[in-house]
């Protein structure tokens, strides 16, 4: 029986690639040294720092899980994911719905001055977090901000936004109001791909501009739409600037674990407990994956 014998590559050849392989090596090595130092040594020591335990008396000692296991039962951190789940439910979709709504319209080209438009939407999400929640801290102000006095003016009741029951739905609209625009054009980029040929068959077939935008626009978004609520999930659960500038305006419709972030700066930096603060942040970390590997299982299974 007849055998063949496997290409041998010469050694020169062997020598440059190699040669090509290192290179390639060096060019990324700035990078990987920056990331190790400014991410997997810091995260290293979070970890590291996760296991211990200070006391009063015996100074810092090892205690393993323990840190993790208090996490668990922590009703402050509990009731704190749980409210950002809430948030999540709610205003996720309200935004990423007004971003598909802008984008449809801005591509649609029946708008007067699209570039105006759009630049406008997107306008506030160049404003810093910390000047946006100052700016609707003012607006939603019971006494004096202009919600309020305008209200009074037409003579009805206006609700108390900074209060308890509307600070949730107050943020919300902050965070709406940020990021609506970052989407938006995300989701326009994404209308652009879209082939002309599927516009002109459409038009052949008689589909007016609600038909072409339900059965080839919004089709075209569904990667967009992924990606856009991935970075919604892992954004909602790390709220930390909107809630902790408006503790300031409504301290008492804000404690100091109204979400997880705000609940772990506290006790890194007020309590000075940076061992529980460390584990209660990585088990934070645990729940955003988590969350994020369910949307994503359950994306994948729609699209089959």
């Amino acid at each position: 029986m007849a055998t063949t014998l496997a290409p041998t590559v010469p050694p020169r050849a062997r020598r440059h690639g190699s040669r090509r392989g290192l290179k390639g090596y060096l060019f990324v090595a700035p990078f990987l040294v920056f990331f190790a130092a400014a991410f997997i040594a810091p995260l290293g020591y979070a970890a590291y720092l996760s296991l211990f335990r200070s006391r009063l008396v015996g100074g810092t000692v090892f205690a393993g899980l323990q840190n993790y296991r208090d996490v668990v039962h922590d009703a402050a951190f509990r009731d704190g994911v749980l409210r950002m789940a809430r948030f999540l439910i709610t205003q996720v979709p309200a935004m990423l719905v007004l971003a598909v709504v802008f984008a449809l319209a801005i591509d649609s080209g029946r708008l007067w001055a699209p570039r105006f438009v759009r630049l406008s939407i997107f306008l506030p999400y160049a404003v810093p977090s910390v000047v946006a929640a100052l700016m609707w801290g003012y607006l939603y102000g019971p006494t004096f901000g202009p919600i309020t006095q305008t209200a009074h003016h037409l003579g009805v009741s206006a609700p108390n936004l900074l209060s308890d029951r509307w600070m949730l739905p107050s943020i919300g609209n902050i965070v709406t109001w940020e990021f609506v625009g970052y989407n938006m054009i995300i989701f326009y980029a994404a209308l652009r791909t879209i082939p002309p040929e599927r516009y002109e068959a459409a038009a052949v077939d008689g589909a007016g501009a609600v038909r072409t935008a339900v059965h080839i626009k919004l089709p075209a978004l569904r990667p967009a739409l992924a990606l856009t609520a991935i970075f919604s999930i892992i954004g909602t659960f790390q709220l930390f600037t909107e809630p902790s500038v408006m503790s300031t305006v409504a301290p008492s419709a804000i404690d100091r674990s109204y979400t997880p972030s705000l609940y772990a700066y506290n006790l890194a930096f007020t309590d000075q407990r940076l061992n529980y603060a460390a584990a209660l942040s990585f088990a934070m970390g645990a729940v955003i994956v988590l969350v994020t590997a369910v949307f994503v299982l359950a994306a994948s299974r729609r699209r089959s």
